[in-house]
């Protein structure tokens, strides 16, 4: 059985894997509405797996017999309008929710709380590949600079992104 206060943390990370959802959402729209259509895909893949990373924690409240309490999700906030700020941009937010894990993590841990824990060990790995992925984003936008063919070629190497994770979550 879950503690209240790891119940009460797992529904505050569904609220904030919501808000990253929302937010690459945000920012598959504003790239897409730019010209650059691959970036966009690119951000929309990004989106489903946010809401797949919110759906795995909702699912597992719901295995342990723990209510969900859904709140409301923040407006994304965000100035930036090139790719090479927005990746800088979802780098930074990805540290934020790597961080937000880690702590549930360490609740886990320390209310020998074993099967929260291994759920929080397979985030703790997938926010490894979700900081990664941008910071090899942000090292590519680095080599070819603002050159417009360089920017076109990512554009076109983003877009050939497909989603890797469950989109039905009847399934999880």
């Amino acid at each position: 059985m879950l503690s209240k206060k790891m119940v009460d943390r797992i529904n505050e990370q569904i609220n904030r894997e919501m808000y990253s959802a929302y937010l690459y959402l945000a920012m598959a729209a504003r790239m897409q509405e730019a010209g650059y259509k691959g970036v966009g895909k690119w951000m929309m893949v990004q989106y489903h797996e946010e809401m797949f990373h919110a759906m795995k924690f909702y699912a597992y409240l719901q295995d342990q017999g723990a209510a969900v309490e859904l709140k409301a999700i923040a407006k994304p906030e965000f100035k930036e309008t090139t790719i090479k700020e927005l990746f800088q941009h979802a780098l930074e937010h990805e540290k934020g929710v790597s961080g937000s894990i880690r702590e549930i993590a360490a609740l886990a841990r320390e209310e020998k709380d074993y099967a929260t824990e291994g759920l929080a060990q397979w985030y703790v790995a997938e926010q490894v590949e979700e900081e990664r992925n941008a910071t090899e984003i942000l090292q590519t936008i680095d080599l070819v600079g603002n050159s417009a063919q360089g920017l076109y070629l990512l554009n076109v190497e983003l877009g050939k992104r497909d989603l890797g994770v469950a989109s039905d979550f009847t399934k999880l």
